[in-house]
């Protein structure tokens, strides 16, 4: 019996000892594998305090998360920035993935791109309106559309005047005492020159055209309608003229411009006015051929600002090949403005971080892992 007793004592006891020992295996942790490299440094270091991943001057003792989700940047013991001087450190791989580059910062000429909208017209040179000096009936119109294309010298129209005939009449009866009187003294002969100058002088004042004065020589006789013609190449803007209306003198019957080149006047915005000079070159896109730039240049800057939106016009000459261009078209323009031709120490604006407050600019140091904010 007491051998029974024994065994069954020492078969409770083992059965003690294996349960204690798997409870005490189930709950003890593995010891941590063994740290190499930067990653034992950092576990020996102290943090001192967490930083604003975006560089701001805002730390926290705990970890914390930026508004924009961003957690903030443990500070280690001996990585603290100088009093003052702001340091980000990157590591190499970090450079690589996220695509930093470096450029050296330079002299150079800071440009700046204007942009400001502007209207097509027709340039002021080249505007030619034909308003008769003399009283008339229009008998035919040989241009007879806006917008018809005209050469120098092409009939615009025949005309009726009381006036023209009377000129007529008075510059024959001259040249034919001048023909009576060749045997005449030279002081008769004088005279009649002089009446026959100030008879063709008329005319030409009124615009009657060398090859009609010629034909009138010719012919002898006084000529019913007279014909006028265009003295500018160009197109037909405006056409008041209809036939058989009567004009008086100084009244437009055709007003003609050259639109091979044409003058583009933009606003541009008072703060700007001061980057804007003389003889810069300007791109400019219409809505109407978006896959073209025209380029023009600045040629004036008007002396007065429009009270009601702040700005200012600026002359822009822009040929026009082809026509395209056309008077009262919408405009876009982009002008490459300088402050000054002298260069000054610069870095691209894609270096300069802008916090609506400040601009920051990164400067990398001698290490390829840092960098330090400005």
């Amino acid at each position: 019996m007491n051998r029974v007793a024994a065994a069954t004592i020492l078969a409770v006891l083992v059965a003690a000892a294996l349960g204690a020992g798997y409870w005490w295996g189930a709950n003890k942790s593995p010891p941590p594998p063994a740290m190499t490299g930067e990653g034992a440094g950092k576990s020996e270091r102290k943090i001192l305090y967490y930083r604003n991943p975006m560089g701001l001057p805002d730390t926290s003792p705990v970890p914390k998360k930026a508004p924009d989700g961003m957690d903030y940047v443990p500070v280690y013991e001996g990585d603290e920035p100088t009093a003052g001087v702001p340091l980000v450190k990157i590591s190499v791989d970090k450079v690589q993935k996220l695509g930093v580059r470096t450029e050296a910062a330079a002299q150079r000429v800071l440009t700046r791109t204007v942009r400001a909208v502007g209207i097509v017209q027709a340039s002021e040179r080249s505007l030619y309106t034909v308003a008769p000096k003399f009283e008339g009936w229009i008998q035919k119109l040989h241009v007879n559309t806006t917008g018809q294309a005209v050469r120098k010298g092409e009939p615009l129209m025949d005309i009726y005047s009381p006036d023209l005939i009377t000129a007529q009449q008075e510059y024959l009866i001259a040249w034919k005492g001048m023909q009576s009187v060749k045997d005449s003294s030279p002081e008769v002969q004088a005279s009649m020159h002089q009446l026959i100058e100030s008879a063709l002088q008329r005319l030409r004042n009124w615009d009657i055209s060398e090859a009609a004065l010629k034909q009138l020589q010719r012919d002898g006789k006084a000529r019913q309608y007279l014909t006028l013609r265009s003295q500018a190449n160009g197109v037909v803007l405006e056409k008041p003229a209809v036939e058989g209306r009567r004009f008086m003198p100084g009244e437009m019957l055709y007003q003609i411009a050259d639109l091979s080149s044409v003058w583009l006047l933009a606003e541009v915005f008072e703060q700007e006015l001061g980057l804007v000079r003389q003889g810069l070159a300007v791109n400019v896109h219409v809505d109407a051929y978006p896959d073209k730039t025209f380029t023009g240049t600045v040629t004036f800057i008007y002396p007065t600002v429009t009270p009601e939106t702040r700005t200012g016009k600026v002359r822009i000459e822009q040929p026009n090949p082809g026509g395209l261009l056309k008077p009262a078209m919408y405009a876009h323009v982009e002008i490459a403005a300088t402050r000054s031709d002298r260069q000054a120490l610069a870095v691209p604006d894609s270096a300069v971080l802008d916090t609506g407050a400040r601009q920051l600019v990164l400067v990398q140091r001698r290490k390829a892992n840092s960098s330090r904010s400005r």
